[in-house]
């Protein structure tokens, strides 16, 4: 009713994308009749001519969305009021012109476990300041709660900062001397967002204390009602759904997300293609370069046929076949 109410005048036909329940879809014919004085029929586009205006509005109305998310990114107006939305909402004392965002990605028993850091320098994604952390935790295979990984992460990431630099200096072209430290680590934020509530982001903030930093604000931003938390207040923080600083944050959190989970899923990848290649006797780092170079991922390596996997330099009839069962048998990869 909220999407059909602004409508004027009410259509005669409506094309709605999914089946409604009998009961609503008769509840809404008539509402929507009286409003249009006449009958009104509302459709489901399944397939043919509907199907495809169906598909033309959804095209259309994508194009739009991009459009007027391209418009608030490049727009320097829109972007300084979001920052100052944020800065105030959060009673920072000046707006956040680096923001660094992080994620927790790993599997459900805590394999393959990564963080990812995202900047936003002015409103804008800065992909060349991006960063990956393996999370290790004090065994070296990772696999932490939710808060000791964002306690990791922060703590390495100010570890490579040198909290003895005013923040001036840090604000600099000057670049950490050791070449080991990548230019984006000399660099502080004014604002770091933590994917998760008030626990992940306190976390975050001892970790930073830990580490010898202050004077930088955290918040935790939550997912299910996109409530800001700060790490010492009992209660979040709501923005307006329209609000120019709260889509900045979600987009912040969102490419942190979007970054965390792709190389997580990279690590697995590569994790079950050492695991597939550890059953295979005789083949070594050698083989295993010749044989990823020639199908790419294991998912084609496995479609690979005897013939093949002999026209991979090196691998002969035999070593053919010892691969090929390796692969095949019930065991392999899993």
């Amino acid at each position: 009713e909220d999407l059909l109410a602004p409508i004027s005048p009410v259509p005669r036909e409506i094309i709605v994308p999914i089946s409604i329940p009998e009961d609503r879809q008769e509840e809404l014919e008539s509402w929507l009749s009286n409003m249009r004085g006449s009958k009104v029929s509302i459709r489901v586009a399944e397939r043919g001519e509907k199907r495809a205006l169906m598909d033309r509005a959804n095209e259309n109305a994508s194009q739009a969305l991009t459009r007027i998310k391209s418009s608030r990114i490049n727009s320097i107006d829109i972007r300084t009021e979001a920052m100052n939305e944020i800065s105030k909402a959060l009673g920072m004392k000046e707006s956040p012109l680096r923001i660094e965002c992080y994620d927790i990605s790993n599997t459900v028993d805590g394999s393959y476990q990564v963080a990812s850091m995202v900047v936003f320098e002015d409103g804008i994604a800065r992909p060349s300041e991006y960063r990956h952390f393996v999370i290790r935790g004090e065994n070296g295979v990772g696999k932490l709660d939710d808060l000791s990984a964002v306690y990791e992460t922060i703590f390495r990431r100010f570890k490579h900062s040198d909290s003895n630099v005013e923040s001036e200096n840090l604000n600099n072209s000057t670049v950490v001397a050791d070449s080991n430290q990548n230019r984006r680590f000399a660099y502080k934020p004014q604002l770091i967002i933590i994917d998760g509530a008030k626990e992940q982001a306190k976390s975050a903030k001892r970790a930073m204390l830990d580490a010898g930093i202050s004077g930088i604000t955290v918040c935790g931003l939550a997912k299910k009602l996109e409530e800001v938390w700060l790490p010492d207040e009992d209660y979040p923080i709501i923005l307006k759904r329209s609000s120019e600083g709260l889509y900045l944050l979600q987009r912040a959190r969102d490419e942190s997300h979007r970054f965390a989970i792709t190389y997580h899923r990279k690590r697995r990848r590569k994790g079950a293609l050492h695991s597939a290649f550890d059953t295979i006797p005789g083949i070594g780092e050698v083989y295993r370069k010749r044989l990823l170079s020639s199908f790419g991922s294991l998912k084609e390596l496995k479609k690979a046929s005897l013939e093949d996997l002999q026209k991979v330099n090196g691998i002969g009839e035999s070593k053919a076949k010892t691969i090929f069962d390796a692969l095949h048998s019930e065991t392999a990869g899993s």
